[in-house]
């Protein structure tokens, strides 16, 4: 099993307050329970090369419900075809990325914001308000030891292009190297993956996203 797959999985079900992953011979399964659109997700362990159709096709040929997830880490064009029918695949694939954590002071918000951060049930929370007291960027990062999962970072339209969105990130990356944590991991999307890359995060490989839906024609 790659190890930063399994950073991963073990962040990102402490961040999302998630049932303890079950390992399989290919990888996790997690049940996460938050409605009929993500019951349950399976991730696989490999990544890039090592990502086989005999593993892709064991786990999606065994589901049967709707709502359950499939995480792969290559690209959809090879992930794709051994999934067969019912699955619905995200059209833009995602990155599993990683950078070093380091202590340095994360800097201040622009003028008229103001900046909270937190830390409950094991995941460190930060906001950035905007002047009128509405949300203007947000993120959460999990540690788990030396490494740390980075996890639902975002900004508001009205309030982007001013530097927050990284500004989240710094804050988030302080708190947790102050915990001990070195490596930080994080699941991208297209448009976040620029500002991560930004920040001296690279990229692993790439993140398939696939949803059994039931449908044939998905």
């Amino acid at each position: 099993m790659d190890r930063f797959v399994r950073a991963w999985v073990d962040g990102w079900v402490v961040s999302r307050g998630a049932a303890p992953p079950v390992a399989r011979p290919w990888g996790w399964t997690i049940d996460v329970g938050t409605g009929t659109r993500h019951a349950t997700r399976h991730v696989l362990g490999a990544t890039n090369d090592a990502v086989t159709e005999s593993a892709v096709r064991t786990v999606a040929g065994a589901v049967t419900g709707a709502g359950v997830w499939l995480k792969a880490f290559a690209d959809p064009s090879v992930v794709g075809p051994w999934l067969g029918p019912g699955w619905w695949i995200d059209p833009e694939p995602g990155s599993l990325m990683t950078a070093p954590l380091t202590a340095v002071p994360p800097g201040s918000a622009p003028a008229g914001y103001r900046t909270r951060t937190w830390s409950r049930g094991g995941v460190i929370r930060t906001m950035i308000a905007a002047p009128d007291g509405s949300l203007a960027a947000r993120g959460q990062i999990a540690p788990t030891g030396a490494t740390a999962v980075v996890d639902q970072i975002e900004t508001s339209p009205h309030h982007r292009r001013r530097g927050l969105g990284a500004l989240v990130m710094r804050t988030l990356q302080h708190a947790a190297a102050g915990q001990g944590a070195r490596t930080g991991v994080l699941g991208a999307t297209p448009q976040g993956r620029a500002l991560y890359e930004s920040l001296g995060w690279r990229v692993e490989s790439s993140l398939t996203s696939a949803e059994f839906t039931g449908d044939a024609r998905a």
